[in-house]
């Protein structure tokens, strides 16, 4: 088998329904499984899989077992030469793995590889590359400059080899996988793709970024709402520098002190207000559900093109191609367009989105 992709969900059912169909249309030409591994949801997530999913590979764990020892079982039963391990609020391209096999199959000593991500609004997600983080550069990301800590030497669309992938879109060799012990299990939630990240490129391989594919990732870079989601952040982060940078105890205290400093300082982001003034239902022609969910706004045209701010874009998936909804989303947020998106999955009685990189998403159901 070419390619397994695994995806760890743990309740965003609507997120992961949209994400298994992209990955479908994905990887209809090749060899390839996709493994979905349930960290105990609370909702149907698992009923869906098995209901709409029948072909996949579905783990139900008993209890939240956390990022990597659910990806480290999902690996587990794997059975391709590549793996993709993937996040469940993902939409990837017709193409997208068309493109990273054959650019895989071209290099040697192939660490990991990552794409382009954008969030739900279009916007480009710095993680997608980013560099070691050496304290000093990590002491400046907390507090609020990131110059040194992403890979700002290769550009968005560009491709080259870089430290540091994100977890949420992780493309590599199972047997590299392996071979470095796959995800750290020291980790619960932050930090692991990091850490696995860095063990590859000790072991001798190359990381690249391969911006010529882009994803979208809706909740972007995960963001640090309260002081539990802080607390986790900060902890992977102490994992991390105990586990490879050891050094005298008065930088570790160094160290620590400017984690906790940052932990207690954070602010918490405001959300955004939405503000729709018209919709744009992108499809051969109005689907009367969606009409009715959202009387009361003016409908616009049906076809892409240019679209006034304020204006909701709700591509169907039943007749767009997920290619075409990235191209559009990147293409209007280039233009500076204040626009907002969901998409209507293929035979599905909903909407789903996220209106920028810090919420959680939105999920608005027709019937």
């Amino acid at each position: 088998m070419k390619l397994s992709i695994v995806i760890l969900n743990y309740n965003v059912r609507h997120f992961l329904e949209l994400c298994l169909k992209s990955v479908e249309s994905a990887i209809t030409n090749l060899d390839a499984e996709i493994i979905v591994v349930d960290n105990d949801s609370e909702d149907d997530s698992c009923q869906m899989v098995k209901d709409l999913f029948p072909q996949v590979n579905l783990i139900e764990n008993k209890d939240n077992l956390g990022f990597s020892k659910g990806n480290n079982a999902g690996v587990s039963k794997a059975k391709g030469k590549y793996l993709c391990i993937l996040n469940p609020d993902t939409v990837v391209a017709e193409d997208t793995f068309e493109k990273l096999l054959a650019f895989a199959e071209s290099k040697t000593k192939l660490g990991a590889v990552g794409c382009k991500l954008i969030n739900g609004g279009g916007l480009f997600l710095p993680e997608s590359k980013r560099n070691i983080p050496y304290v000093r550069a990590a002491v400046k990301k907390i507090f609020g400059n990131p110059s040194e800590y992403y890979a700002n030497h290769i550009g968005q669309n560009e491709i080259g080899k870089i430290d540091i992938l994100v977890g949420a879109f992780m493309f590599l060799k199972r047997q590299v996988y392996n071979e470095v012990g796959g995800f750290d299990e020291d980790y619960f939630m932050y930090g692991e793709d990091i850490d696995l990240s860095y063990r590859i490129l000790k072991s001798g391989y190359d990381n690249y970024y391969f911006g010529a594919i882009t994803a979208i990732h809706f909740k972007g870079e995960s963001t640090l709402k309260d002081k539990s989601y802080a607390k986790r952040f900060f902890g992977a982060m102490q994992i991390f520098y105990s586990k490879h940078f050891k050094t005298n105890p008065l930088f570790d205290m160094f160290v620590w002190l400017g984690i906790k400093m940052a932990y207690f300082l954070r602010k918490v982001r405001p959300e955004k207000i939405k503000n729709v003034s018209a919709y744009a239902f992108i499809s051969d022609k109005i689907d009367e559900r969606v009409a009715h969910v959202l009387s009361g706004l003016p409908s616009l045209q049906t076809q892409i093109g240019e679209f006034e701010n304020g204006t909701e874009v709700i591509f169907d998936g039943n007749k767009i191609a997920y290619k075409e909804m990235i191209e559009a989303m990147e293409c209007n947020f280039k233009k500076t367009k204040q626009l907002t998106y969901k998409i209507l999955p293929k035979g599905s009685n909903f909407l789903v989105g996220s209106d920028d990189g810090f919420s959680r998403g939105e999920v608005i159901m027709l019937e």
